[in-house]
């Protein structure tokens, strides 16, 4: 007797100059054709690394073009296959038993107009982190607005219904979560942990400040080239 059909889904991951941290992310991703029918795509914007040779010895497709994760993510939408489309960054890697949890949000058909993502954590062990992700909880519960970093699960109809990616440098998924959120998002009881560089570099609260007056200068309407150079 043959086996249920695989659902098509398609991966992307927007890259640049990410060997140290892409292959952990790759990893978690090892797996998913287990479960489902994978387009595994890596999008890269000029790595002069080995990220590329990374991606390709998990049997990624490649495609390059300019640095702008925006831009990186609306043409991974373009190109890649499947009904179903996960967008992960390249420095984040899922938690055990993901798959399982994906594949049963896409097998209930009220979710063909819903969106997920995931619980975020990060790979430090300061308690500052620990802040973070309590204040990361609250905004995706109250808000309804996770960031890019936890993922995001969406079928290409809704993708398509509500404009995708725009070729932003800067708050491409803050961007795309406002024009979704008259459909619901749904947390997955899955932990999508990622890289704490960003933060361990410049210090928890003056990272975390700068991404609010950043967030604020959007809302407001400030061009987005210029909240990009004080985004740093």
């Amino acid at each position: 007797m043959m086996g249920d059909k695989k659902e098509k889904i398609g991966i992307i991951i927007p890259a640049l100059n990410s060997s140290a941290e892409i292959n952990l992310t790759l990893l978690s991703l090892k797996e998913t054709n287990k479960v489902f029918d994978v387009d595994l795509l890596l999008v890269d914007g000029g790595s002069v690394d080995n990220t590329i040779e990374i991606a390709k010895s998990y049997g990624a497709r490649i495609i390059n073009t300019s640095p702008n994760r925006g831009n990186q993510l609306a043409l991974g939408a373009l190109a890649v296959k499947g009904d179903w489309m996960l967008f992960i960054h390249a420095d984040t890697k899922l938690e055990k038993g993901w798959i399982k949890t994906v594949n049963n949000f896409i097998k209930n058909p009220r979710n063909s107009n819903n969106a997920a993502y995931f619980r975020l954590a990060f790979n430090d062990q300061n308690s500052a982190a620990r802040r973070l992700e309590k204040i990361t909880e609250w905004r995706c519960r109250f808000l309804k607005m996770p960031y890019g970093d936890q993922g995001l699960l969406i079928k290409r109809s809704l993708y398509n219904l509500v404009g995708g990616y725009q070729p932003m440098v800067i708050m491409e998924d803050v961007d795309l979560i406002r024009r979704l959120k008259p459909y619901k998002l749904i947390p997955l009881p899955v932990t999508a942990i990622t890289s704490a560089n960003r933060y361990s570099k410049n210090g928890y609260l003056i990272r975390s400040a700068r991404n609010l007056l950043c967030l604020t200068l959007y809302y407001l309407g400030i061009p987005i080239k210029l909240i990009h150079r004080i985004y740093g």
